[in-house]
């Protein structure tokens, strides 16, 4: 019991620091493109195997999801539901949106198991941002769904 009450606990500290730092993203600053350095990367990348190269979601995923879902997407048991198969992942690509601009809070099942915990909106998150870690969650974890587009992201955040 005490173990979980550890978790809760640390879960809902470490929520409330990530919460401060996404509400500070306005005070970080911009850091200047080194166009070599990019230019190698993009390079080095057309020579990589597809399961080589680095996923554009995969940066937004570790910067704002990795910490709930964890790296391998296999949540936390009873605080954080799995992003694998089974999981609410394979849903209409305009569902996961709004879930992502409004949060979710309450009860929901993921395969079987019951979790009651609270997402933060990700609205501050820009289109493109969106779809890609969307995207990057439907095509690992061992999840193979079709990509989300930017104009989709649009769309629903327009109410479209």
């Amino acid at each position: 019991m005490d173990r979980i009450v550890n978790r809760l606990i640390f879960s809902i500290l470490f929520g409330v620091l990530i919460i401060s730092c996404q509400n500070n993203v306005e005070k970080k600053k911009v850091e200047a493109i080194n166009t070599d350095q990019l230019a190698k990367e993009i390079t080095e990348n057309l020579d990589a195997k597809p399961s080589e190269i680095v996923h554009p979601g995969k940066a937004v995923y570790t910067k704002y999801c990795l910490v709930c879902h964890q790296s391998d997407g296999s949540g936390v048991p009873g605080m954080h539901p799995p992003l694998g198969p089974g999981s609410w992942v394979g849903k209409e690509p305009k569902d996961l949106v709004a879930i992502m601009m409004k949060g979710l809070s309450g009860k929901i099942e993921v395969n079987g198991e019951v979790y009651n915990t609270f997402m933060p909106s990700q609205a501050h998150l820009s289109n493109e941002e969106m779809a890609d870690v969307l995207s990057y969650i439907r095509t690992s974890f061992g999840n193979n769904f079709e990509p989300v587009d930017a104009d989709l992201v649009k769309k629903v955040r327009s109410g479209k």
